[in-house]
């Protein structure tokens, strides 16, 4: 986000628009925390992970009164337009206070889990996974010298993309996500033919996978394989920090530019992504809904690399 921020306040001076930054998110918007942003405010930011801006869900923000009370604060700071950076909670309150304030807003994509309609990738996400390989690789080392299997539970509640791609990314032998049915007869099966020749065995599970999670399934794991030496591994909010990767400050360097000159053509309600390559616009009301599709041919790969 910090990579964003940057881009935001730098395109907007250098069309000589003043920037405010407002703090906590929606609840800073209602009480009024905002800091006048200069070329020196976002020096140094952009290999920093988090947001200096600092974020917050605001339950305020939710109801009629408080969205009325954020509007007078757009209007007593004269503020004139809103870039609004994050997943779909950010974008439906921006889409509400647009629709009864009629402030124009933009949208950049700001989520680990890459689950928004109108955009390839999502700020953070390629950072994200780039985390999960590397702590995978460091826990292979383990497993290789034991002969042990680590069953790994990434982020992923209603999106497995995290585990898709960085399970393919770490060679695991089983990718297990929620926009799938979990075979648990097929993963067990897999596990009996992987043991007799593989001295490490990693398997990747997003949180919201149908199984139950990772100790859910170690437990079953357990109770066919006794003798195998079973751990779980769960990474939690690693994945969410650190600095980020070359290609997630490229994007957001991008999408903040593109806000920006966006606002100023007199566009507004819009989530700006990147599809194919190029710069691409999504209404509000279509990017919050979840990407459900799975890529078959990722799919496919993993059946057959997992051999």
């Amino acid at each position: 986000m910090n990579a964003a921020i940057r881009a935001v306040v730098r395109t907007a001076l250098y069309h000589n628009v003043e920037v405010t930054g407002i703090l906590r998110g929606y609840d800073g918007l209602i009480s009024g925390d905002f800091l006048r942003m200069e070329r020196k405010s976002v020096a140094n930011i952009i290999q920093r992970g988090g947001t200096i801006l600092k974020t917050a869900r605001s339950e305020e923000f939710r109801t009629e009164s408080g969205r009325k009370k954020a509007f007078e604060q757009v209007k007593a700071h004269n503020i004139d337009a809103l870039v609004a950076i994050g997943g779909d909670g950010t974008f439906t309150g921006a889409n509400i206070f647009y629709d009864e304030f009629k402030v124009p807003v933009m949208g950049l994509p700001g989520t680990i889990d890459n689950d928004l309609i109108g955009t390839d990738f999502t700020i953070g996400y390629d950072t994200a996974i780039n985390t999960v390989v590397e702590a995978v690789d460091k826990i292979r080392d383990t497993a290789e010298s034991h002969d042990r299997l680590f069953i790994v539970e990434v982020m992923g509640r209603d999106s497995g993309l995290i585990a898709l791609r960085s399970g393919i990314g770490t060679g695991a032998e089983a990718i297990l996500i929620p926009e799938t049915q979990t075979d648990i007869n097929a993963l067990l099966a897999r596990l009996e033919v992987s043991r007799r020749d593989k001295s490490s065995k990693i398997i990747i599970v997003a949180e919201g996978d149908d199984a139950g999670g990772a100790f859910e399934i170690a437990t079953i794991v357990k109770d066919k394989f006794p003798l195998i030496d079973t751990r779980v591994s769960v990474l939690g909010h690693i994945q969410r920090g650190g600095p980020p990767s070359c290609m997630d400050r490229v994007l957001a360097s991008r999408l903040g530019v593109a806000a920006v000159e966006s606002l100023l053509e007199g566009k507004t309600g819009e989530m700006i992504g990147i599809v194919h390559g190029k710069i691409h616009f999504t209404p509000f009301g279509q990017a919050i809904k979840h990407n459900t599709d799975v890529n078959s041919e990722l799919l496919k790969i993993v059946e057959i690399l997992s051999l």
